[in-house]
């Protein structure tokens, strides 16, 4: 099974573009994030064309998420749980089945956090709890499980090509960075590292500046495995050609491989 996350940016606006690198890079599970449109609005019919099954949870302008699975999404819940109050589109989670066994695919848009000292990053470090609180009972089930997104975290300054740049942002700040890490503590193994340990791996490269020309990019998205589905990881990368194709979303794609019975 391969299991793809990707912030799309506007799906509207890169709609071609998606269905270009899924036509030629075929993935069982797609995993969106920034639709930045309600659930009506969502081009369902275009991605069932390349035999996908859509759930969504949308909102108007901003954030949003999308499953896309070539098997039937099963029990699908929208919203993070512990916040009744909590309005943002940001997280949603499905089964799918690989062969005979069944994996829990949670996709994840998690805030931004910036201008810091307002609000905004409060809320990001209380989403983050409320997402550590999450997996943990995710994890008690022990069934195959991947938190796929845009994480909005730069987790080491080996994430980053000039971490210095981001020493005042809210993606690489020590609050943001340990309850990354906290993640991580309770059992889950980032993807892409366990496969390619290796500095110079970025999803995200922003528009202005020649960044991307530069290779002046972070690594924010990421793929988090519990060791149910560690066990069962084959492959890990960064399909960075698609953040060079025309109207690109500022992140590119990343992805596992579970070898599935």
């Amino acid at each position: 099974m391969k299991i793809v996350t990707w912030n799309i940016n506007g799906v509207k606006a890169r709609l071609e573009t998606a269905l270009a690198w899924l036509t030629h890079n075929p993935a069982d599970v797609v995993c969106l994030q920034e639709i930045k449109t309600v659930d009506e609005g969502f081009p369902a019919l275009e991605f069932q064309g390349l035999g996908y099954n859509v759930a969504t949870h949308g909102q108007k302008g901003f954030n949003g998420v999308a499953l896309l699975s070539k098997t039937p999404l099963e029990d699908v819940q929208r919203g993070l749980p512990g916040d009744e109050n909590d309005a943002h589109a940001r997280y949603m989670e499905a089964t799918v089945m690989g062969g005979k066994e069944a994996v829990r695919i949670g996709c994840l848009y998690l805030p931004n956090g910036n201008p810091l000292g307002t609000g905004k990053f409060t809320y990001k470090l209380a989403w983050m709890r409320r997402l550590e609180d999450h997996a943990r009972k995710l994890l008690a089930d022990e069934m195959p499980l991947v938190l796929a997104g845009d994480y909005n975290v730069i987790p080491t300054p080996e994430d980053a090509k000039r971490p210095g740049a981001w020493r005042g942002d809210a993606l690489f700040q020590p609050e943001s960075r340990a309850a990354y890490r906290r993640l991580i503590h309770l059992g889950l193994t980032d993807g892409v590292r366990a496969c390619h340990p290796e500095p110079g791996l970025y999803t995200f490269w922003d528009y202005q500046a020649g960044a991307f020309q530069k290779d002046d990019g972070i690594r924010i998205d990421h793929l988090l495995l519990s060791p149910q589905a560690a066990d069962r990881l084959t492959g890990a990368g960064i399909a960075k050609e698609a953040r060079a194709m025309e109207k690109p979303s500022d992140h590119t794609p990343a992805w596992v491989e579970l070898a599935l019975g």
